[in-house]
C-alpha cells in the first residue's frame, strides 16, 4: 500500500492506495508544519487515526508533502516522526508546493499557487518546479492567506477600524479579548491556524463591501509580492490551490484582472489531482 498525504498548517488530507493502485482509504489528521507543531506531537496525532492504524505495517511507501517543509531541516524531522509509525515505509518528504504543482498541472506550464492557511508560489513546467521567492511565514510574509486575512480581521476589530455592524458582530460571536488574543499568537502552538480560524468570520460575510475591500487590497498584495516577480507572470497562466482561493476566488479573479493577469483554475482540495498526478507519472 502506498500513502499520499497533502499537509497544510490546519489539517492533512490521507489517501491509501492498494496494490492495484485502486483508493483502499481516505481520511484526515490535524495539519503537521514542523515550523509550528512541536515535532512530539506528530506520532502520537497520527496514532490517533484509527484507519491508518489498522493499515500502517501494510504500508510500504509514504509521499509526504507538507507546508514548512520547504526547508531540509524540516524535511528530516517530518521523516523520522513518520517512520515512528510507519516503521516498514519509505518515507518521501518534499514541500507542499510541488504538491500544488502536481495537483494544478493540467498539461502545459504554468505558476502555480497556494492560497490556504498560508500562501506561496512557483512556476511548474511539467516537470521541474522553479521557486523564485522565499516563504516567509506569517510574521512576514503569506500575503493573501487565511493566516493574512485572520490577522488583518482581528487587528482591525481591536483597533476599532471595522465598520460599527461588523464591529457588534464579532463581538458578539467570539467574545474575544486581547488577552487570549496575544495568548493564542505568542504562546499556543500553531497560531498561523489560530489566525486563519478566523476567515470563518469574513467568509460568511464577503459580500460586505467592507470585507470585498478587505480581502482585494490583500490579495492585490499576494499578486504583487508573489506572483509578478516571475517573469513568466504576465504570459503564463496563474493557478490556485487552497481553500482560501476557493473561498474568495470571485475577488481573486477581479484582482488579476485589475493586474492584466490570467488566473486558470481554482482547486479547494488538491488531493485527488495529487493521486492522480502520482498514479499516472510516479507509481
Amino acid at each position: 500500500m502506498v500513502a499520499i498525504v497533502d499537509s497544510g498548517s490546519t489539517k492533512s488530507d490521507w489517501v491509501i492506495l492498494d496494490d492495484f493502485k485502486k483508493v483502499f482509504l481516505k481520511t484526515e489528521t490535524i495539519g503537521f508544519n514542523p515550523n509550528f507543531i512541536n515535532r512530539e506531537l506528530i506520532a502520537p496525532e497520527i496514532q490517533k487515526n484509527s484507519n491508518l492504524i489498522l493499515v500502517k505495517n501494510s504500508i510500504t511507501k509514504v509521499f509526504f508533502y507538507g507546508s514548512g517543509c520547504g526547508v531540509e531541516k524540516n524535511r528530516e524531522t517530518i521523516e523520522i516522526e513518520l517512520k515512528k509509525v510507519f516503521d516498514k515505509a519509505e518515507i518521501i518528504v518534499k514541500e507542499d508546493l510541488m504538491a500544488a504543482a502536481y495537483a494544478a498541472y493540467k498539461g502545459k506550464p504554468a505558476i502555480v499557487c497556494i492560497l490556504g492557511t498560508g500562501s506561496n508560489s512557483c512556476y511548474f513546467d511539467g516537470k521541474d518546479v522553479k521557486i523564485e521567492l522565499p516563504s516567509l511565514g506569517f510574521l512576514m510574509g503569506d500575503e493573501g492567506s487565511g493566516s493574512a486575512i485572520g490577522k488583518q480581521l482581528v487587528r482591525r476589530y481591536f483597533m476599532k477600524k471595522l465598520p460599527a455592524d461588523l464591529h457588534l458582530e464579532f463581538e458578539t460571536d467570539y467574545k474575544l479579548t486581547i488577552e487570549d488574543a496575544l495568548k493564542n499568537m505568542y504562546h499556543a502552538p500553531r497560531p498561523n491556524a489560530y489566525l486563519a480560524d478566523f476567515n470563518k468570520f469574513v467568509v460568511e460575510r464577503k459580500d460586505h463591501p467592507y470585507f470585498v475591500n478587505m480581502v482585494f487590497e490583500e490579495m492585490k498584495s499576494f499578486f504583487e509580492y508573489q506572483v509578478m516577480p516571475y517573469q513568466e507572470a504576465n504570459d503564463a497562466e496563474i493557478n490556485f490551490i487552497g481553500s482560501i482561493a476557493y473561498y474568495y476566488e470571485n475577488i481573486l479573479r477581479s484582482v488579476a484582472e485589475e493586474l492584466n493577469l490570467n488566473v486558470g483554475h481554482v482547486v479547494q482540495k488538491p488531493i485527488e489531482s495529487l493521486v492522480d498526478y502520482h498514479i499516472k507519472y510516479i507509481l
